[in-house]
């Protein structure tokens, strides 16, 4: 059996991996990047998650067909696939293997693929392999043959007539309101009484409306009790109902990828979840093994997983300066047809904290922009403290809202008070020109 040895082993092709690789690359380090599916070169992002949903729901928002859409969403993430496949292939610091990892020791990463199998050792390891879909333990869904994960379903080779999708949050919704643009029936089972519980109420009832108004129908309160496969599409109970429909999406949420990667021979603790648990610096609890992106059970965001990179940028090459606690507050975003993305508190979180508050919310319409683009759906809001001018939360459902949320986020981050934004000159007619008004409080 072959025995490799490099200064950094890095498990799993995501955006934190493959930008490390690249910067110990730089650095004159010998890097071995092990990626288990040639389908997944860059990373969940690239081939499973953001840029294909994305290219899907810009596909509908532009009118194209349902079979114009897939075929656009394949060429787009082969391109990405491919280039990022060679970003790292022909880098002569960096040696891609195709093949499945798991350790044999804290220092000794077993890699097979196929008949072949390769020792790769090494005084650094890295773990970045992502998230994979839950599925629930509902009566026949695991074997239904029309019941599928987000993964599955952006594989799609027919629409779907009607869908059912099993769960109200975001990943769930997101696809009911590209699956409702492209011409899709779709029925959204949600489990608590309403979309959206952790938003403030008003905008809550907001992002509700909108998929209504897309022909969207919300099933709340939702108890899923069998799943069969029908002669004609896949019958799906709900309490004592049952509906017919072509497809199901499974949308309950996504855990920690851990799978075969045999943690506990290197030592590596994981939490209740699974979920690899790392300090602030992204240090597991076998030294010299750090864990980065959402197996360590942190938000599933791309961009959190390219900061996690540049913690350990910091700790590795640079002064080690910038950690998890250095973090500025992050932004989520949904790609709705009407896109909603928000930044810090609540209205209920920031009353909690004792402050002197403010709450400015505006409806899109008044936006000028949104009239020359007919996109007059959504509502906007805002939440200060009046004391210190600081900019404590703001949501925004409307188009552009994923763009123009980085313009407050920008604000946050270099601690401007609010009116920086209230008296700026923004060019007209923009969206980004609405927080003049927004901020007017």
């Amino acid at each position: 059996m072959k025995q490799v040895s490099f200064d950094a082993i890095i498990i799993g092709f995501g955006k934190a991996g493959k930008t490390l690789a690249g910067a110990l690359a730089k650095a004159n380090k010998r890097v071995a990047l092990i990626e288990k599916s040639k389908e997944m070169y860059g990373g969940t992002c690239i081939n499973i998650a953001c840029i294909p949903t994305k290219t899907l729901a810009s596909s509908a928002a532009q009118g194209l067909s349902f079979d114009d859409a897939m075929q656009r969403r394949g060429e787009v993430v082969g391109r990405l696939n491919t280039k990022n496949y060679h970003m790292l292939a022909d880098n002569p610091g960096v040696t891609v293997i195709d093949g499945v990892a798991s350790f044999e020791d804290n220092r000794t990463v077993r890699v097979t693929a196929g008949d072949e199998t390769l020792l790769l050792t090494s005084d650094q390891i890295f773990i970045n392999t992502g998230a994979t879909p839950v599925i629930p333990a509902i009566p026949g869904l695991e074997s239904s043959t029309r019941a599928f994960t987000s993964t599955e379903m952006l594989l799609a080779q027919q629409q779907p007539k009607r869908l059912a999708v099993i769960g109200g949050g975001f990943i769930g919704l997101e696809f009911a309101s590209t699956f409702a643009q492209l011409g899709t029936k779709v029925t959204v089972f949600n489990r608590s009484d309403k979309l959206a519980a952790s938003e403030d109420p008003s905008m809550a009832a907001a992002i509700e409306s909108t998929l209504v108004d897309q022909g969207i129908t919300i099933v709340h309160n939702a108890n899923i009790t069998q799943v069969s496969d029908t002669d004609a599409g896949v019958a799906v109970t709900n309490h004592a109902e049952t509906a017919e429909f072509d497809a199901v999406l499974v949308a309950t949420g996504r855990r920690p990828f851990t799978d075969g990667l045999n943690l506990a021979a290197a030592g590596v603790d994981v939490s209740e979840t699974g979920a690899i648990i790392v300090n602030d610096k992204l240090e597991t609890s076998a030294p010299g093994i750090y864990a980065m992106g959402d197996v360590t059970g942190a938000p599933q965001f791309t961009y959190l997983s390219l900061d996690d990179f540049r913690i350990l940028r910091s700790q590795l090459l640079g002064d080690g300066g910038y950690t998890r606690a250095q973090r500025s507050p992050l932004v989520t975003v949904v790609f709705m047809q009407t896109p909603y993305a928000r930044i810090g508190m609540t209205e209920a979180e920031a009353r909690q904290t004792g402050r002197q508050i403010a709450v400015k919310e505006m409806p899109a319409a008044v936006i000028p922009r949104l009239h020359v683009d007919g996109k007059l759906t959504g509502l906007l809001r805002a939440i200060v403290d009046t004391d210190t001018q600081e900019i404590l939360g703001a949501a925004l459902l409307c188009q552009n809202a994923h763009e123009v949320i980085n313009i407050i986020k920008t604000a946050v981050d270099n601690q401007l008070p609010y009116t920086v934004l209230r008296d700026q000159i923004f060019t007209h007619p923009t969206v980004s020109e609405s927080l003049n008004d927004l901020f007017a409080i």
